[in-house]
């Protein structure tokens, strides 16, 4: 049996670097979000994607990959380009019945949300959750903000070091979402598990990935179910309570909905706010200059986060499909094809910004792409920001001689979400 996985595996790794070879030799350009080099610093690749070949066209993604900001921002605000997989599952089995199924980043059709529906079903969702993230609404959390970071940070203090990621960045986004949800925090732990899991089910997962994602799926649905079943039935002052009262013209969100919202507002604190700040102060740590700027002035500190989002932001990619063929520029996007659309090189285009691949947290010109853009913008972006600015200041401010404990990276290997699976500091 052994045997026979190593076969598979070695004619599976050379089937991998033969379609790379003849991308490579094809275009000049290659786009393989896998492997180390890719994990550690995927910039290079996507320099190189944007001089030689800003539209290219991947063997192993099967996909469209598009890396120019001009081209990725018309691309996201276009109508035409949709993210609910139901209808392009539907529509390639109209074309190929027996083809069809097993595609790329399927979805758990019983648990779509906003960023997984087009209009009108994303329209009518998406109204009825902002009130929950209103920058009124998202302002009022910042002194339980604080003082959750400062219980985090005290914990912490005597031993001298700590892992950012795990002590700090995990902590606080989950305790934040679990507090206005109305979860208990002795579950912070199987939260964080199962988005781990699930994040992993995303994009272009191997029959492991979707396994394991599958399974964190049903737990965190099944739990969900229960809890939102119960606070039906005594409703409170929780976003939970919130979401099940919640009414726009009419509508109100389904059971299913609220669960799918849920589970949608743990796992994006999750991947967005718990990977920007471990990415950000790893970053300001290789930048002890910018790091010393905001600590001589706090009040940069919403600008070092807009810049540390552009600079290397937790989200890389998105994906898009479309069920009509698509001009854009010189290129024809078929009926039935997929795009990915690179976030990460976008935010680093020479074209749009100015010395991309510097650190500058006074940049004032800085509409990165890293929360999306048009409809589908991330709806929990003013939280992510308010906790990274938390975050930041307080470790910054408390600790004066925070250093790196080790200039070994331990990146996550996703294609998708860019992140650290731990940040050990020293601060004695």
């Amino acid at each position: 049996m052994n045997v026979r996985r190593r076969a598979r595996d070695t004619a599976k790794a050379l089937r991998l670097l033969t379609l790379l070879a003849f991308e490579r030799l094809h275009t000049g350009a290659v786009y393989s979000p896998v492997g180390a080099e890719y994990w550690s610093n995927p910039y290079p690749m996507y320099r190189l994607l944007q001089r030689r070949d800003p539209f290219h066209r991947s063997l192993l993604m099967k996909a469209w990959v598009i890396s120019r900001y001009q081209d990725v921002s018309v691309i996201l605000e276009d109508g035409r380009f949709l993210v609910d997989k139901r209808k392009l599952r539907s529509f390639e089995r109209a074309r190929h019945p027996s083809t069809a199924d097993g595609m790329p980043g399927e979805q758990d059709e019983t648990a779509q949300t906003m960023l997984t529906l087009d209009p009108p079903d994303h329209t009518r969702l998406r109204a009825l959750v902002n009130r929950a993230f209103s920058p009124r609404a998202v302002e009022a959390l910042r002194p339980r903000i604080q003082t959750i970071v400062q219980q985090c940070l005290d914990a912490v203090a005597p031993a001298g070091e700590m892992d950012i990621v795990r002590d700090l960045a995990v902590s606080v986004p989950v305790t934040v979402m679990a507090e206005m949800l109305g979860l208990p925090l002795e579950d912070r732990e199987r939260f964080k598990r199962w988005s781990d899991e699930m994040v992993h089910g995303i994009g272009y997962p191997g029959p492991d990935d979707l396994r394991r994602s599958a399974a964190a799926s049903s737990d965190l649905t099944e739990y969900l179910e229960q809890v939102v079943e119960e606070r039906s039935q005594n409703l409170g002052d929780d976003l939970i309570s919130a979401l099940l009262k919640a009414e726009e013209a009419g509508n109100r969100l389904r059971m299913e909905e609220v669960v799918a919202t849920c589970r949608l507002l743990l796992n994006a604190g999750h991947a967005m706010s718990t990977n920007l700040i471990g990415n950000g102060l790893l970053a300001l740590l290789r930048h002890p200059d910018q790091m010393d700027a905001l600590r001589g002035d706090p009040s940069l500190i919403g600008s070092a986060v807009e810049e540390l989002l552009r600079y290397d932001g937790p989200a890389q990619a998105t994906l898009r499909f479309v069920l009509e063929d698509v001009q854009l520029k010189d290129q024809t996007i078929r009926a039935g094809e997929q795009v990915v659309l690179l976030l990460g090189a976008a935010n680093r285009d020479p074209e749009r910004f100015t010395e991309p691949d510097r650190l500058d947290i006074t940049r004032s010109d800085n509409h990165h792409l890293s929360f999306g853009h048009g409809i589908h913008r991330c709806p929990g972006a003013p939280l992510a920001r308010l906790e990274a600015q938390v975050v930041l200041a307080a470790v910054i401010e408390r600790f004066p001689k925070l250093r790196l404990a080790s200039e070994r990276d331990n990146w996550d290997h996703h294609m998708l979400v860019r992140g650290l699976k731990e940040l050990p500091v020293g601060f004695s």
